[in-house]
């Protein structure tokens, strides 16, 4: 994005990628449909990105999820809004649009350099970069740094930056998993019964936080887009006790009054599991993860009273015990600290350097938040570069 604006402005550019091609962890995020943006109103819109938005709101309301959708459809991907709210190309997927994106960039000017990866400055200032033909030094006039976070590291964006800049003397936030699943000591039988499998329309709670959605069980523990709602919450529990409990209504819509009346009918000849999957309609995973804690309680379900039931099926205690590595996760928080930077991301150690995208301090959950900040502080870099090469 940032080199479109400036190519559009008349500057001469060059993207460097340490990577075979362009777009890679683009395509990635492509691979489950290519969530571009939300439409939910802007001001709603802006809380996603908590703390930060403040930071962020200019670049946001200066390129828009309506501006996002317009630039999609002028590449020729018409774009639509899904049941959730949710923005996506109507290809739904991610490599027409590049493709239409690339030959766009290719007609204004735009040079590209693969397998040239970014090692720091010279005792000169020039650019170096790690080639397969060696070392490369290069002149410039203005440079925009979008290196991303430090997930999906096989697509390019391995955090190695934080340490060049840092020896700058630019304060960076440590980089932290973000929208990622977290570890949960599973008994081998729940585990390896119901490994892979979802929870459906339940409501995840930790403190005053509560999201409404679907998680999946992994083998490790448990992820899912209600986890990763929740990441920053869950995250900073476990980073500073060590753990932390999450709470899961499994019929977030019955309160436990209604529960009881249905759970204090006759069970008969039925299995315990029989009974509260027709009584209170639970999925074998959500009765399972009730078996989970009457065990860690030291008491047998069966032993637990309607009221008791009841009360579990809505409260269902989670002890996480730590984070999916940084490695996994979807996206990547901590980075530059925003007051290194000016209102165009210009970092003010290094005159003439910007930075856009993972690079800077802030997270958001999944729901096309995560591209469109990284859209919108590209397009407020770029512009801030072409300022400053015009200067």
């Amino acid at each position: 994005m940032a080199a479109e604006v400036l190519a559009q402005g008349g500057a001469r550019v060059t993207v460097y990628d340490a990577m075979p091609s362009a777009g890679r962890k683009f395509l990635m995020a492509g691979r489950g449909g290519l969530n571009l943006t939300h439409s939910e109103p802007l001001p709603q819109f802006m809380t996603r990105y908590r703390e930060a938005a403040p930071r962020l709101q200019a670049a946001i309301e200066a390129f828009s999820p309506d501006a996002l959708r317009a630039w999609s459809e002028a590449l020729g991907e018409p774009t639509f809004v899904g049941s959730s709210g949710r923005v996506f190309p109507k290809a739904f997927k991610a490599s027409p649009l590049l493709r239409a994106w690339l030959r766009r960039l290719d007609a204004a000017g735009v040079q590209f350099a693969f397998r040239h990866r970014w090692s720091g400055w010279d005792g000169e200032g020039r650019l170096l970069f790690r080639t397969p033909d060696g070392a490369s030094a290069v002149d410039v006039c203005g440079t925009v740094l979008a290196l991303g976070g430090a997930s999906w590291p096989r697509l390019g964006s391995d955090g190695g930056w934080v340490d060049i800049l840092a020896a700058k003397g630019v304060a960076i936030s440590k980089l932290r998993p973000a929208n990622s699943g977290f570890t949960v000591a599973w008994s081998d039988l729940f585990r390896d019964r119901f490994e892979g499998q979802p929870l459906k329309g339940v409501a995840l709670t930790i403190g005053a936080h509560t999201v409404r959605g679907e998680a999946m069980i992994i083998r490790s523990g448990i992820e899912g887009g209600a986890i990763y709602a929740l990441s920053a919450e869950l995250r900073g529990a476990v980073l500073g006790l060590g753990q932390a409990t999450l709470t899961i209504a499994l019929r977030p819509d019955l309160d436990a009054a209604a529960l009881t009346r249905r759970l204090s009918g006759t069970r008969g000849k039925q299995s315990l599991a029989n009974f509260l999957r027709k009584a209170a309609q639970l999925s074998p995973v959500g009765i399972g993860l009730m078996q989970e804690a009457a065990i860690a309680s030291g008491r047998s379900l069966a032993a637990l009273s309607p009221a008791e039931l009841a009360q579990l099926i809505n409260a269902i205690p989670l002890q996480l015990t730590g984070t999916a590595p940084l490695d996994r996760a979807i996206s990547t928080a901590g980075g530059i600290a925003f007051d290194e930077l000016d209102e165009h991301f210009m970092l003010s150690k290094l005159p003439g350097v910007f930075a856009a995208g993972e690079m800077l301090d802030w997270e958001a959950p999944t729901g096309g938040y995560l591209l469109q900040a990284s859209f919108a502080t590209g397009v407020s870099a770029g512009t801030g570069a072409l300022e400053w090469l015009k200067r």
